[in-house]
């Protein structure tokens, strides 16, 4: 083989090899493989924050919800939009750490059409678009789509790439508006508190409760609870019988953590009844430390109750088990009638009232 022939060839399996490894990266690109080029612009898709900084504001919108903004005012997280009220601290929190947790895996995407976008749902009408901020300056701006195999879908502003993320949990970036909201009406120490009083209108009472002999009383009136040695209770300035301390410190494990269900903004008295509340709950505490006062209005759906508490003029829906102790009748306070003593043992088959030929083996005629 001439020397010409050589250098021919070798041209050729040059040609080859150069066509193999082109196609061998299209097939990367297209299969979601970065290149070195891209791997060096892999976008970190968490907040982007130096040691010891923290965010002041985070924008989140999702498209079937609507824009939530939290802002930090102080020491403290408040909502500002789409209302302004103080905001959950501890849902905010969760948020900001989960953004800090996440990270970028594999480019899925380099260049991805709208339609590829829309099958990843990171196009507008479906993605999650977190925005946060320092002192106004951009810490994170990021997109998140559709959650697979592979990861959670995502785009970073600015990089057109698809990459997939982990450590994504989609439910702290889609909770409805009231979970973003301070859902605590009031918190105290049960171990604290010396009173309990429950005043109840006629009005809130579905029936009035039965005396012992069965006489009706009026359903309007007053409990009375007052911490000595024991726990005392009264009805209407009365002795309750049968009285079970147990069932008063069962309420106050109830108020004492007291969280709301939902608010009742834009709601008029006319459909909160919070003019002429239809009970009120007064919780004292020992030491003159104070006392903790709910107002308690109309239904807002099945037993949940509107209320609100004193020094705060938003109104609050109660969660069913509150409404339940406030709405309570002299038996919720008491012991059962025979005292939690033993049923009487079951008669034996075949005993006086058992019906004829059922008598057990040994007990017939002689």
């Amino acid at each position: 083989m001439s020397g010409t022939q050589k250098i021919a060839i070798g041209g050729a399996i040059l040609v080859v090899l150069v066509y193999a490894v082109y196609a061998q990266s299209k097939k990367d690109e297209s299969m979601g493989v970065a290149s070195k080029e891209t791997a060096a612009e892999k976008p970190v898709l968490k907040v982007d924050l130096k040691e010891g900084e923290d965010l002041d504001k985070i924008s989140i919108t999702n498209a079937d919800k609507g824009e939530v903004v939290l802002e930090k005012k102080g020491d403290k997280w408040e909502l500002t939009k789409p209302v302004s009220f103080p905001a959950n601290q501890g849902n905010v929190k969760s948020l900001i750490d989960n953004l800090k947790e996440l990270k970028t895996g594999d480019l899925i995407d380099a260049n991805p059409s709208e339609d590829i976008k829309k099958s990843y749902q990171l196009d507008t009408e479906h993605a999650v678009h977190v925005v946060a901020y320092k002192g106004g300056e951009k810490k994170a701006d990021d997109y998140f789509g559709k959650s697979g195999g592979r990861g959670q879908m995502a785009i970073a502003a600015g990089n057109p790439g698809i990459y997939s993320v982990s450590g994504y949990s989609g439910y702290l970036y889609g909770r409805e508006v009231k979970a973003w909201r301070d859902t605590e009406i009031f918190k105290f120490d049960d171990a604290n508190v010396t009173s309990l009083v429950i005043e109840k209108s006629n009005e809130i009472a579905a029936a009035a409760p039965a005396g012992d002999a069965g006489a009706p009383k009026k359903a309007g009136g007053t409990f009375s609870f007052t911490k000595g040695a024991k726990w005392a209770g009264t009805w209407n300035g009365q002795a309750i019988a049968r009285f079970d301390e147990e069932k008063v410190k069962d309420a106050l494990r109830i108020f004492k953590a007291l969280n709301a269900d939902d608010f009742g903004d834009g709601k008029g008295v006319d459909v909160t009844g919070l003019d002429k509340p239809q009970a009120t709950v007064t919780i004292g505490l020992k030491d003159n430390a104070g006392k903790f006062v709910l107002k308690v209005g109309k239904t807002s759906s099945g037993s949940e109750r509107y209320a609100t508490k004193d020094g705060s003029e938003t109104v609050y829906v109660l969660p069913s088990a509150v409404s339940d102790w406030v709405t309570a009748d002299v038996t919720k306070f008491q012991q059962a009638a025979d005292g939690g003593a033993p049923k009487a043992p079951a008669m034996p088959p075949g005993m006086p009232g058992m019906p004829p030929g059922m008598m057990p083996p040994g007990h017939g005629a002689q």
